[in-house]
């Protein structure tokens, strides 16, 4: 005598979790890197500012809050991207003689 699902009797059918092999997990993404500016004693607030604007599009709003806290606080984490985004807005930045790093991003 068999159960509703087929399987002999005293049997447990144990479901097998589907992967979906087109699905993306954080681990199987490239590690994300982050953009900082950094403080610097040559460049005007207004200067950043507008370097901020031109190289990620941002507003004047967006960009003047992340002006202070480069200059309240030494630094700004500026945007999350993978390692080739980054890279070219670091070079970006500092076409403009701004102080920026990557720094690898947190899992």
């Amino acid at each position: 005598m068999t159960d509703p699902t087929g399987n002999a009797p005293g049997t447990v059918e144990i479901p097998v979790p589907q992967i979906d092999p087109e699905a993306e997990t954080r681990v199987d993404r490239e590690r994300d890197y982050v953009v900082v500016a950094w403080d610097d004693p040559v460049n005007l607030m207004p200067y950043v500012t507008h370097v901020f604007q031109q190289v990620f599009g941002w507003s004047h709003d967006k960009a003047h809050r992340h002006m202070l806290e480069v200059h309240e606080k030494g630094r700004s984490a500026l945007v999350r991207e993978s390692f080739e985004k980054a890279e070219h807005h670091v070079h970006a930045l500092q076409k403009y003689s701004l102080n920026a790093t990557i720094e690898p991003g947190l899992p």
